[in-house]
């Protein structure tokens, strides 16, 4: 198959007006201007008129299965509090609610350009079916914790271990999520980022979301670090460090280690994190709804650290009663452009596809029109000139035109 747009948008190279994307099985081929792609007599060529034609969204942190909680919570005094929250909203939760509001979430994230999405799975009894119920690349983190539970680390993880490897083969795969340093304790980290490292898999982890957390790592101190020690977390590994410093003891830090938030960060954590080679997922809306202080982009640019976008859940998005909420990385991109004006839109359109391909272990093979990556494309209404393409995609509201996810239509153009 052949397409042909009036604007091609890969990514990794500069815009092609009047361009075409060769696509064999589930693959990219070809990619070039349409003059230069002359159609073989076998392809079937679909032009797909005054378009962009992109690589798909990558989401590079969620949490689909809280999409039915939008708006149901609001902003708390305290991080604490807040979780405390969420913990009792979602206890009287069936496997149906968890299934239904999980494909609801993953709709949205169908419908506004999203192709690959990294979630994280608090119900992993939903695996493997909710796979086949969406088009989506789904990569599925299993949430760990076992601090109230009193399990023993070994066992928490001989359990998700061997649930992954139950799991079938396909687009979509699971792996590891020790859920944060805070509501897990050091051998899970260790154990976890040692199997993940050893089976060669990609690993994420809350770090550094809270000035709660922070407070309570750096200072052994604080509303966190009160009501964990209340409920009888072993607090001895406080005081010792930042959020990041501790993530590095328990030897998460590497190229395959995805840290999500990172809003908080101790002199050298920066540093340590570029060094390591991890990534840092950044969710702008999930950001403003607590107020966090600025998100250290800068300090992480300059330790050359691969920062990428996600759109945490919708409990921490701000909605009004009349107001429409949905999970959109076209959103995040707006959100973050607005915080961040002096990154131009090329930059924030990276973060939202190569640079989640990057730090989910799959480099060139998605969030990039490229020679054998996955056909993961989307398109968007244009008409404009080509210099304006990366402006037209981070400004873009609505819903996209067509989605191919593993070279078949996801959502197939309306022409």
């Amino acid at each position: 198959m052949i397409l042909r747009a009036r604007t091609i948008l890969p990514v990794s190279r500069p815009p092609i007006h009047n361009g075409a994307v060769l696509i064999s099985g589930n693959r990219i081929k070809r990619i070039g201007r349409w003059s230069d792609l002359a159609s073989p007599e076998t392809a079937q060529v679909l032009d797909l008129g005054d378009v962009i034609l992109l690589p798909g969204l990558i989401n590079a942190h969620c949490h689909l299965d809280y999409t039915s909680m939008a708006g149901t919570i609001p902003p708390q005094k305290s991080f604490a509090d807040w979780i405390k929250l969420v913990t009792t909203a979602k206890s009287g939760w069936s496997y149906s609610e968890f299934a239904e509001s999980w494909l609801d979430g993953a709709r949205m994230l169908l419908r506004t350009g999203t192709t690959t999405v990294a979630d994280i799975e608090a119900a992993p009894d939903l695996l493997p079916d909710i796979w086949t119920a969406t088009p989506l690349r789904v990569l599925s983190f299993l949430e760990m914790t076992g601090v109230k539970s009193r399990r023993s680390p070994k066992t928490i993880l001989r359990e998700a271990v061997n649930f992954i490897d139950a799991l079938p083969a396909g687009r979509s795969r699971a792996s590891l999520s020790p859920h944060a340093p805070y509501s897990t304790v050091p051998e899970l980290l260790r154990l976890s980022a040692e199997t993940a490292r050893r089976r060669r898999w990609s690993i994420t982890t809350h770090v550094a979301e809270s000035a709660e957390e922070f407070e309570m790592f750096m200072h052994a101190r604080g509303k966190m670090f009160d009501w964990l020690r209340r409920n009888e977390r072993p607090m001895n590994d406080c005081g010792l460090g930042s959020p990041v410093q501790h993530a590095q003891h328990a030897g998460l830090l590497g190229q395959n280690f995805l840290a999500v938030h990172v809003n908080y960060l101790a002199p050298g954590d920066a540093e340590l994190l570029g060094k390591r080679k991890a990534s840092v997922a950044h969710c702008p809306r999930s950001h403003a709804y607590f107020g966090h202080r600025v998100f250290p982009l800068e300090e992480l640019a300059r330790a050359k650290v691969n920062v990428c976008l996600g759109t945490d859940s919708l409990t921490t998005v701000q909605k009004t009663w009349r107001q429409t909420v949905q999970l959109s990385m076209f959103d995040e991109m707006r959100a973050f452009a607005t915080a961040n004006p002096h990154i131009s839109a090329k930059q924030t359109l990276q973060m939202a596809t190569l640079n989640g391909a990057r730090a989910l272990g799959m480099a060139g093979q998605i969030g990039e029109l490229s020679q054998n990556a996955f056909a993961d494309l989307i398109a968007i209404p244009f008409a404009g000139k080509i210099f304006e393409a990366h402006e037209a995609v981070v400004n873009f509201t609505g819903d996209i035109t067509a989605s191919m996810i593993d070279g078949q239509w996801a959502i197939e153009p309306s022409h």
